[in-house]
């Protein structure tokens, strides 16, 4: 009997080899642009958070000097002061972009008397006869002239925003007029709503700053300008009303409305409007007397009570609403 033997099946040493197996096409998630749309935004309302909080601590400053340096020299010690802690960091991109800064110059001064010398001598102002809670308080008026801006320039505010913007601006009215809309105000008062509305021209102001002007360069040259401008009325009032005297009541004051509220605080916020546009930042300032509120009770000690509480509920509900975005809306 003849035995079979079964062999395997050999590869074979000609013919096409099969095809080695790829790895397959690797993704890599690349963020779309309503993603980057709600960080940027995201962004903007934190950095005008920041200026805002900043911000309400210059009004428990300024009126703490108040009776010791006379606003015209405070107002332009404070953009000196500005200039030095800028400089390191805007002094190079300031003499980098001077022609471009000089074809736009009327631009650049125009923002610069509203922003630095204007909207700081009127608070300086204010801060001779009211209080500090007040001043914040009064300041809240301030979004709602932006968004008046805004409008005027075609922007669409959206039901949501116009909601939470009035439900905020309800809870400033009632919490100035301590529980009631009719509100008693003072000199002080009127000097506070004045530089609210030079306040908001400015932020309307800075959507519409030239893209080729560096975010440095231009902080660094309003506050140059508004320093130039306020010189020739500082030098009048050294002659009329006399110098102040120099100590830590007066130069502690001094350097945190120079450095922070000025340096920090405007750069935070010039770039918020760039991300969010001045109608959301300005929701967002809405926060103001509330910062202020805890400040006072921190420092000064005095109590909230249940009006001021349900006031600030107000405020807080409208800022969330007004400010909240949808991923696919453009923001600002």
């Amino acid at each position: 009997m003849n035995l079979i033997t079964a062999r395997l099946p050999t590869t074979p040493t000609t013919g096409p080899r099969p095809a080695a197996i790829t790895p397959g096409p690797t993704f890599t998630e690349t963020p779309t642009p309503a993603r980057k749309l709600a960080r940027g935004a995201g962004l903007g309302v934190l950095l005008a958070l920041l200026a805002t909080v900043v911000w309400s601590g210059s009004f428990v400053a300024t009126r703490d000097m108040a009776d010791s340096v006379p606003p015209v020299q405070a107002v332009f010690w404070r953009w000196v002061i500005a200039l030095l802690a800028v400089a390191p960091f805007a002094a190079r991109p300031f003499l980098r972009q001077w022609r471009t800064i000089r074809r736009h110059l009327g631009f650049v001064a125009l923002a610069s008397l509203f922003g630095v010398a204007l909207y700081n001598t009127l608070v300086h102002q204010a801060g001779l006869t009211t209080s500090a809670s007040n001043m914040g308080m009064i300041m809240a008026a301030a979004p709602v002239v932006m968004a008046v801006y805004a409008r005027l320039g075609g922007e669409r505010l959206g039901a949501r925003r116009v909601l939470g913007m009035l439900t905020a601006a309800l809870g400033v009215l009632l919490l100035v007029g301590k529980g009631s809309l009719a509100v008693d105000l003072s000199a002080g008062d009127l000097w506070m709503f004045a530089a609210a509305l030079s306040f908001a021209s400015y932020s309307a102001l800075l959507k519409r700053k030239p893209a080729e002007i560096d975010g440095l360069a231009f902080l660094f040259t309003t506050f140059l300008l508004g320093a130039l401008m306020l010189a020739p009325v500082y030098a009048v009032s050294l002659v009329v009303q006399g110098g102040f005297t120099v100590g830590v009541a007066t130069v502690g004051p001094l350097l945190y409305v120079g450095v922070f509220s000025s340096a920090v605080a405007f750069f935070a916020w010039n770039k918020a409007i760039a991300l969010i546009g001045a109608a959301r930042a300005g929701v967002v300032y809405y926060l103001q007397p509330v910062c202020v509120a805890v400040l006072s009770y921190a420092l000064l000690g005095e109590r909230l009570g249940v009006l001021g509480a349900a006031c600030m509920a107000l405020i807080l509900g409208g800022v969330a609403l007004a400010s909240a975005t949808t991923g696919a809306r453009k923001a600002g």
